[in-house]
């Protein structure tokens, strides 16, 4: 079946048209929302509701602006930027607190079974308390600068010049 007879009978509610635009297109979509959330269940649910939508949306579509598959991929584009920027997907991707990184190094365990931690305990070394506590906050749980200076209620200016010192003092280490 042509393209554009599958769009209009997808456009008049068809759901075999559904189901096959959805064959055509789901993989591609949800690998393209995954290159932004990184999460590739949370990306497969995502899509999921963008083929809602556009099936919900249909009419809206116009082959004179452009093809269709870019008109899905705008919209899940727009799904996709839209979780990164939402509280949930934010707090969901925080990590662990430094302060637990810190203990795997002071509890004796071998350091070369974890890849994931070679060298931060060099790198912490003689950090600040403070500097840990923001390089954990910018770095791990993903806030912004000014998210972290009104969590610590301190004055955006401090909190820019510090991490500036903190990150000083690492590359001081790294040396």
């Amino acid at each position: 079946m042509h393209l554009d007879n599958l769009i209009q009978l997808f456009q008049q509610k068809d759901t075999v048209a559904f189901e096959t635009l959805y064959n055509m297109y789901a993989e591609n979509i949800c690998g393209a929302i995954n290159v932004i959330v990184k999460d590739s269940e949370r990306s497969q649910e995502i899509c999921q509701d963008v083929f809602v939508k556009i099936w919900e949306k249909s009419d809206q579509y116009d082959p004179s602006k452009g093809r269709f598959f870019t008109w899905i991929l705008n919209i899940a584009r727009n799904a996709a930027i839209d979780e990164v920027r939402s509280k949930t997907h934010k707090n969901q991707k925080k990590n662990l607190p430094v302060d637990s990184l810190v203990g795997i190094f002071e509890s004796g365990e071998d350091l070369n079974s974890k890849m994931d931690t070679i060298g931060l305990q060099s790198l912490l070394k003689g950090l600040k308390e403070k500097c840990i506590l923001l390089i954990d906050m910018l770095y791990f749980k993903g806030y912004t600068q000014k998210e972290a200076a009104k969590e610590l209620d301190t004055p955006i200016g401090t909190i820019k010049t510090r991490i500036r010192s903190c990150i000083s003092n690492i590359r001081k280490n790294m040396a």
